[in-house]
């Protein structure tokens, strides 16, 4: 019995001919893979969202994210946000530090969504390695999630409301790294994720 119900919701699975959606694993609109009973939980595409405070001007850093971005495009479909950085002096004081946050947190707001799972980059986040990670972006996947919105903070961090509202706080590392060059290493960090999820070879 369990056999002639995955037959008959695989041959619906395939039927789709004229549909939209696309197999998760593969990207097809009809799915060859060899995973149909996880395909069958989750036929869209991932919608991935990075939201990061400041502009990169940078022009080595620019090509990076366009390479990635173009890369990622077989994958998901992606979107990044750029919000203004509120400009302090390198004394500034703590107070002054915390209103800055706070107005990029405020920036940061007002792109967010219900429905998305917020992951945000913080040095006190999880560290994962790269076989787990696309895991967790797999997993959100299957269960129908499909709008992951990453958030990349300024210089001077992350707003205590934003981190609140984080589902998956990630880190990359205990070491400091300048927020221009963190969104070039997300982006290729989901990129692999993807590569892993689709079994496809990827230089280590």
């Amino acid at each position: 019995l369990k056999y002639k119900i995955f037959s008959m919701l695989r041959r619906n699975h395939h039927a789709q001919k004229k549909s939209t959606l696309s197999c998760w694993r593969t990207g097809f609109s009809r799915c060859y893979c060899s995973e149909s009973s996880r395909c069958l939980q989750f036929l869209i595409r991932m919608n991935i969202r990075i939201i990061a405070v400041g502009k990169i001007k940078e022009k080595y850093l620019t090509q990076a994210i366009q390479e990635y971005t173009k890369r990622l495009s077989a994958y998901c479909r992606l979107e990044i946000i750029e919000v203004k950085d509120e400009k302090i002096p390198e004394n500034a004081s703590e107070a002054q530090r915390r209103k800055a946050v706070e107005i990029e947190g405020g920036r940061i707001l007002s792109y967010l969504k219900d429905e998305e799972i917020l992951a945000t980059l913080e040095i006190q986040g999880d560290q994962l390695d790269s076989p787990a990670f696309a895991k967790k972006i797999e997993n959100f996947g299957i269960q129908g999630k499909s709008q992951i919105t990453f958030i990349i903070g300024g210089s001077i961090g992350i707003s205590p409301g934003i981190s609140n509202r984080s589902k998956w706080k990630i880190s990359f590392s205990e070491m400091t790294f300048p927020h221009q060059l963190f969104r070039v290493m997300l982006l290729e960090q989901i990129y692999r994720s993807f590569k892993i999820i689709r079994g496809e070879t990827y230089h280590k």
